[in-house]
Parts: structure tokens; sequence; C-alpha cells
């Protein structure tokens, strides 16, 4: 057993660690609640002093808002939907042995580790494209008339090119928790006459609850924040404005840093309330 003066030599150790990381969280916090009760214009007249909670009602109130949130909300919950359904199946086939597995593997995962920005714009000129574009293509190839997929389909355009990017870190959670499931249970489930859909259902799936709610929450956690795919594709047009992107137009475009702090602290706040709702909706899992 620890003694005192072990675990007080241990907490002496973490200490300089906790405390850069606690000034690596709280500092930009604290900025930010001190700036969004001010009016400040850097190219316009700069610090104009107090201004109380008016960029909390301008931000709130303003026709872009409420819009911005749903469009959020919206690519969270398409993404979520589409990794964790696609990373399930995706699992499963990886999990069966096949001839070059370890390089499918990687190549499955392989998406995982390109920039955002990047994915986004191989998929906007290479995919998505209406004139040169491979879906164009495809479309035309059946006599369909090519989509203009970020006028047309915005929100869906995104939420194909995130969920690509997502789709390898959903899978290699859920692969890691299917290799871990113990394969009498299957083998016995089998002998005893249950269907493939049935040993899915009773056993494999349980056994997965608790590697989809990790999944659930670490991609919500930075879903939320999305922006380099929105900026690089539509531009913020087409009503696929998210609540991130709409806070950098205060800041940068409108050149509003009380506002845009304002519109920060509204960002915190969705993102405590949909990870609370998710832990105690969700997160039940994880005490089962």
């Amino acid at each position: 057993m620890a003694t005192q003066h072990s675990r007080s030599a241990a907490r002496l150790m973490m200490a300089p660690a906790v405390t850069l990381l606690l000034g690596w969280m709280l500092v930009p916090l604290v900025m930010t609640l001190y700036f969004s009760f001010k009016k400040y214009l850097p190219l316009r007249g700069g610090d104009l002093g107090w201004v109380g909670f008016d960029n909390y009602v301008r931000f709130v109130t303003s026709s872009a808002f409420w819009p911005s949130v749903s469009a959020t909300l919206m690519i969270v919950g398409g993404v979520l939907a589409i990794t964790i359904t696609l990373g399930v199946l995706l699992a499963l086939l990886l999990d069966q042995p096949i001839w070059g597995q370890g390089i499918v593997r990687i190549l499955v995962i392989a998406p995982f580790f390109v920039m955002p920005t990047v994915s986004a714009l191989v998929w906007k000129n290479m995919f998505m494209d209406p004139n040169y574009g491979l879906l164009a293509y495809l479309w035309k190839f059946f006599g369909a008339e090519p989509i203009q997929w970020m006028s047309q389909a915005s929100l869906p355009s995104i939420i194909m090119i995130v969920s690509w990017q997502w789709l390898p870190f959903a899978t290699l959670i859920l692969l890691t928790a299917i290799q871990s499931l113990d394969s009498e249970q299957l083998e016995a489930s089998e002998m005893d006459g249950a269907s493939v859909l049935k040993r899915f259902w009773y056993i494999i799936l349980p056994h997965l609850a608790r590697a989809i709610t990790v999944v659930l929450l670490i991609q919500t956690i930075f879903l939320l924040s999305i922006f380099a795919e929105i900026f690089v594709t539509t531009g913020g047009a087409f009503g696929s404005k998210t609540l991130s992107y709409l806070i950098f137009q205060r800041v940068l475009e409108s050149q509003n840093i009380g506002l845009g702090s304002a519109g920060g602290v509204y960002a915190i706040i969705l993102a405590n309330i949909v990870a609370i709702f998710l832990m105690r909706i969700v997160g039940k899992n994880l005490d089962n």
C-alpha cells in the first residue's frame, strides 16, 4: 500500500503538469468571458468599454443563430449515425480472416490521418465537382443530371465528407471491442442453433455498447466545433453555417471580438448540454 509520504511525492510530481493543464484550459476561458462583456473592435476603435450582456442578446437574437445551431446538430447527428452504423459493419468484416488483412485494416484507417482541409478539397474537386467530379460522371453514365452538391445538398455533402474522416476512428474502436469478445459465447450460441442475426443482436451488439458510447462521446466533442470542412467547401453558404463558423464570421470577418466571445460562450454551453445528455442517456452503459 502507498504510504502518506509516497502519495505526497506523487502529488508533488504531478503538480506542474496539472497546473499547466489547468492554465491551458482556464486562461482562454477566462479571456473569452472577459471579452464577451466588452465592445472590442480591434480595427474600429479598439476597446470601447463594457456593454454587459448586450453581446449575448445580440448574438442569440441574430437571424443566423438558431439556423447555425440546427445545422450543427444535424451534422453531428448525421455523422454519428453513419460512422457508428458503418463502423460496426466494417469492424465485423475486418474481424473475419481474409487475405491481406493487415493491409486492408491500414487502408481503412488511413483517412483518419488526412488533414480535414485536404480531405474536404479532395471531395469537393475530385468527387463532388458538378462538371469533372467522379460522381458527376457516374450520374451521367446512368443518364441523370449531375447534382450541384455544394449548393443543392450542402449539409449532406458535409456530412459525407466528415463521415469519411471519422469512420476509421469508429471502426478501430469497435474492431478492438469485437476482438475482446469471448469466442466461446459465439460458438456456444451457434451450437444452440442461434442465427447470425440473433448472435449479433443478443451477443455482439450488447458487447459493443461501451465502445459505441466512447465513440459517441469523443466524436460529439470534436464534431460540435467542425469548421475546416465548411470553410473549404461551402464557406457557410446554402444553409451550412454552423455555430463555429458563425463565431468565425463575427470575430474575423466583422472584427467584433466581444460578439464572437459571446458566441464562444454559447458554444461551450451547447457542448455541455449535449455532453450531459449523452452521458445520461447513453453513458449509463459504462456502469453496466
